[in-house]
């Protein structure tokens, strides 16, 4: 039997009375994409925040490759290859679309920060930063300050970012926030052909997006899951269409 990528083990997070994260367990598989959906306010992005690092549970445990990396940083996490996108864009504007991907391949391999603007000029870096901007479609784009770039071009810049990570593993916070319908399709057609060399924890709205990429989905609803299985078993689970359909119509 294969073991799990990652695994989220009864999480629990509270801010104050609220209760975030609500004895939540899940597992990512080699190859799968696993899908959480809810509605706003479920807690999805929280979560993510705490398999990434950048907020600690107050119980439960993250196993990553076997490992637990509870109480890992999130550089430490991202060194050990869990790679992450965010909700909001997170790439410099002022800087190239190489030059961001340079940056990240510069961090991956443990290098000084203090020349950072020089990154996308060392051979080895810009060879890399180019890999991943080609695997995204971007192969003609990387001279192109990344303020210029289209939405769509910078979610895909983003995505070339965490890649220069050399992840084991992708947390996808919304990767088609802020997209029109082609370019959410031309991403939803990238992310299906990465997949199977990189698992994917997928945050998304775009239902379309989530039953084309999804293997499984589980629904996250005021912080706790309440339904887990394939595309069409959650399309027809009656808690779980009033939890995403319900989001539609609020």
């Amino acid at each position: 039997m294969t073991d799990p990528v990652l695994e989220i083990d009864r999480l629990t997070k509270s801010f104050g009375a609220l209760c975030v994260t609500d004895d939540v367990t899940v597992t990512l598989m080699p190859g799968e994409c696993h899908a959480l959906i809810g509605p706003n306010g479920a807690g999805k992005s929280t979560l993510v925040h705490q398999v990434s690092g950048l907020v600690r549970p107050d119980r439960g445990r993250i196993l990553f490759q076997g490992r637990d990396v509870t109480a890992l940083s999130q550089h430490a996490r991202a060194q050990a290859g869990l790679g992450r996108s965010f909700q909001i864009t997170s790439i410099i504007p002022e800087f190239t679309a190489l030059e961001n991907v340079a940056l990240a391949a510069q961090a991956r391999a443990g290098k000084s920060f203090r020349f950072f603007r020089d990154a996308g000029r060392e051979r080895a870096l810009n060879e890399t930063a180019r890999a991943c901007l080609g695997q995204l479609g971007l192969g003609d784009r990387g001279d192109l300050v990344a303020g210029e770039l289209s939405h769509g071009e910078k979610r895909l810049l983003e995505l070339a970012i965490a890649l220069a990570g050399a992840p084991k593993a992708l947390l996808l916070d919304e990767p088609m926030a802020g997209m029109g319908r082609a370019e959410s399709a031309t991403l939803t057609q990238t992310l299906l052909g990465l997949k199977a060399r990189y698992p994917m924890l997928l945050i998304e709205h775009d239902m379309e997006a989530v039953f084309t990429l999804a293997d499984r989905v589980s629904v996250l609803v005021a912080g706790a899951i309440v339904a887990t299985g394939t595309p069409k078993e959650i399309r027809n689970n009656p808690q779980a269409r009033a939890a995403y359909l319900g989001e539609a119509t609020a």
